[in-house]
């Protein structure tokens, strides 16, 4: 067992990643690593579900890791469990739940990540989808990794290198490393030896998840996930008439609500919960009925965050399905063109021979185009529902 079992098809990575956590180890028992192996800022850059948050992750938890004998990283010390676990003190994430970082919250976490480790070896701020900063807090973020505290190390994750993803200035002061889409294969193993899903499935999750691991593990454990997943694909041969538009446009919307509810629903009922009874809920005696009354303002802060997490919950299960229905049609024009190209949707090879035989190179085209700019305008946030019927029109158009 290692911290590096969670890092899937990333051979490359992870010795990069070890030989620095080795050198981090170093600097602690105050030696002197060899320059250049370990910095104090680490962006993490690879496509959707490569594993740039669990990469970090398991890097913050090889830092932490209090077993020095061997290479750091044993997955069964204290430091690493509770790091993968999200309760070390001194490792602090940032996982956006609306639809960007603010400046007030990176604020804050600059002035933690000052702060010296109180029980681990190193402070770690870990920040996901650091793509989601306002200038606000990356300029924030940008002071504090231009003046690096000396036991403190930033590990940001985002989508890719580029300026829009992640400014020029904060780039050039972080080491990169860059992450790929595992194999297949790598993806079934991990499955297979870490969560213990049956090989079947596992290869099955595999092959139909684009490189998700993630996207493979839900669909491996969770039969709503591949529920779901069957409806988006019966789309493309479902759209007949002009009344399917819309009967296929309520059903993508209707199944990125339920998942918005569904993922979110027990959360806010708990948070609500527990801010009720901080702010004197339930009471008696004496300035209860004052502390009820400012508890309203608290609670319309909660909703209002819930309402953004929401959003940004409905749009991620939104693009999932559009990702799926992108598949479709390129494995469409592979099967169209007579490609050896390997399927993403290899389970749906019939329905796709369907469609190629049905469709011209050229519709498909604009069918797969009418989807990559569906994704586009959520993104820039076009109301769903109007880009989602807009790409259904085109979609039975063709």
């Amino acid at each position: 067992m290692s911290v590096w079992d969670e890092v899937v098809g990333q051979p490359d990575a992870v010795a990069t990643l070890s030989a620095a956590a080795e050198a981090a180890a170093t600097i602690v028992a105050g030696g002197t690593p060899a320059p250049g192996v370990m910095t104090h800022a680490w962006l993490f850059t690879g496509p959707p579900g490569s594993g740039r948050s669990s990469t970090a992750r398991a890097f913050a938890a090889a830092l932490q890791c209090v077993v020095t004998d061997d290479r750091p990283g044993c997955g069964e010390c204290s430091g690493c469990r509770t790091t993968l676990h999200g309760t070390h003190a001194d490792v602090r994430v940032v996982a956006p739940e609306g639809l960007s970082i603010s400046v007030a919250e990176m604020r804050s976490l600059v002035q933690i990540s000052a702060r010296r480790p109180t029980s681990g070896r190193w402070q770690v701020v870990i920040i996901e989808d650091a793509d989601r900063l306002t200038e606000g807090a990356a300029n924030a973020l940008l002071k504090a990794v231009e003046e690096p505290p000396e036991r403190t190390v930033f590990l940001l994750c985002a989508p890719s290198d580029h300026p829009d993803d992640v400014s020029v200035t904060i780039r050039s002061r972080c080491r990169l490393v860059s992450l790929g889409s595992p194999r297949p294969s790598a993806i079934a193993s991990a499955l297979e030896a870490v969560d213990g899903i049956a090989p079947e499935m596992a290869q099955w999750a595999a092959s139909v998840c684009g490189g998700h691991v993630g996207r493979a593990r839900r669909l491996a454990v969770d039969e709503e996930a591949r529920s779901r997943r069957e409806a988006v694909l019966r789309i493309p041969l479902a759209l007949r008439k002009p009344a399917d538009v819309f009967t296929c446009a309520d059903e993508l919307i209707k199944a990125a609500e339920e998942d918005a509810t569904t993922a979110n629903e027990a959360r806010n009922e708990a948070e609500r919960e527990a801010l009720e009874t901080a702010m004197g809920a339930g009471g008696t005696g004496k300035g209860t009925a004052a502390a009820t009354r400012g508890a309203k303002g608290a609670l319309k802060d909660l909703e209002k965050r819930q309402k953004s997490r929401a959003t940004r919950t409905q749009r991620d299960s939104l693009d999932m399905a559009l990702v799926d229905l992108a598949g479709f049609y390129r494995d469409a024009l592979v099967t169209k063109t007579g490609s050896e190209a390997a399927l993403m949707h290899p389970d749906r090879a019939g329905d796709s021979k369907t469609a190629a035989a049905q469709w011209s190179q050229e519709s498909i085209l604009r069918r797969l185009e009418a989807v990559l700019a569906c994704r586009e305008a959520i993104e820039v946030n076009v109301k769903p529902r109007i880009a989602i019927e807009a790409m259904v029109t085109t979609l039975h158009r063709g």
